[in-house]
């Protein structure tokens, strides 16, 4: 007895389902996870990678099979069938792609919300509240008095512009990008200043006075990045984080990460932002805490001698 032909496509579909899950979740085409973002991303990545996958065998399959079942026999002359549609067909290749697109948005949707994207939307006093937070150690003109023989170039980069539209005290309003985990250890992050010019990163510790061409930090800490553009977009990319944001001039923007792996990972601009944009990179290194406080202490530069006062009157 011939096996119905429905019986064949389900044990098809589930073939093809599962071997696509298989290579999904078995073939990594990621670069290694260094955040606690990472974990987030890559679930998303692992689900899209299985429908592509399920889509392309299913897809070239058919239509090899098309190929090879339905050609032209030698000698076979005759016009093709006349065929009108078929109803219960259309249903299925409408609503299955339906369905995909409805789950994969919605999934989507909940990985950007837990990754923080959404945070400048559902909560608009958080952008004020972080930035006064993490602002509040920084004043003006402090890039320029950290040294005397500071390169002009880096003072220049540190210093507030007042570009953008003020909060009312005098600073630009901030964009949040929370990140995972971000606010439950908000007190205890690694304040950042990051100024994206044509063609470098510069970093600078406000807390201890450094300046920097690559980005240092702790493992485990909550890093709070504050964000700003000297001349056009820019966009801070690290691979390994899985992170990657526009830097926009005149518009402050707060992103806070995790590193959970000690190590040194590349920083890439991913915008256009002119003809050494392939050459704007950096590097972020991933210390342990005994390691990342001896780099503070190495490179906060030593304060300025003070003149000692006499009160003593002196005498003839």
């Amino acid at each position: 007895m011939p096996i119905p032909s429905a019986l064949i496509t389900l044990l098809l579909g589930m073939a093809l389902v599962l071997a696509g899950l298989w290579v999904g979740y078995n073939v990594s085409l990621l670069p290694v996870d260094a955040s606690s973002n990472a974990p987030v991303y890559d679930a998303l990545f692992r689900v899209l990678f299985s429908i592509g996958t399920i889509l392309f065998i299913g897809i070239v399959g058919l239509l090899l099979f098309s190929l090879v079942r339905f050609r032209r026999r030698e000698g076979d002359l005759a016009d093709g069938a006349a065929i009108e549609g078929n109803l219960p067909l259309e249903i299925v290749w409408t609503a299955i792609p339906a369905v995909v697109v409805l789950f994969v948005g919605i999934y989507s949707y909940d990985i950007y919300e837990r990754m923080g994207g959404m945070t400048p939307l559902n909560d608009h006093s958080a952008m004020h509240a972080n930035h006064s937070a993490l602002g509040s150690a920084e004043q003006p003109g402090t890039a320029a008095a950290i040294q005397a023989g500071s390169v002009s170039i880096q003072a220049a980069a540190v210093a507030p512009t007042g570009d953008g539209p003020s909060t009312g005290d005098g600073k630009p309003p901030s964009r949040v990008w929370a990140g995972i985990g971000a606010g439950s250890d908000q007190q205890g992050a690694l304040s950042v200043d990051l100024t994206a010019m044509q063609f470098a990163f510069i970093f600078h510790y406000p807390q201890a006075n450094i300046i920097s061409g690559e980005l240092h930090v702790p493992i485990d800490r909550q890093v709070a990045l504050r964000m700003e553009a000297r001349d056009v977009i820019h966009a801070f990319w690290v691979p390994q984080f899985r992170l990657k944001q526009d830097v926009i001039p005149g518009q402050p923007t707060l992103l806070n990460f995790t590193a959970t792996r000690p190590g040194t990972y590349p920083i890439v601009c991913a915008e256009l932002c002119g003809p050494y944009h392939g050459g704007m990179r950096s590097s972020v290194v991933v210390h342990e805490p005994a390691d990342f406080e001896a780099w503070l202490s190495k490179n906060t530069p030593a304060p300025p001698p003070t003149v000692a006062s006499s009160n003593s009157t002196p005498t003839a």
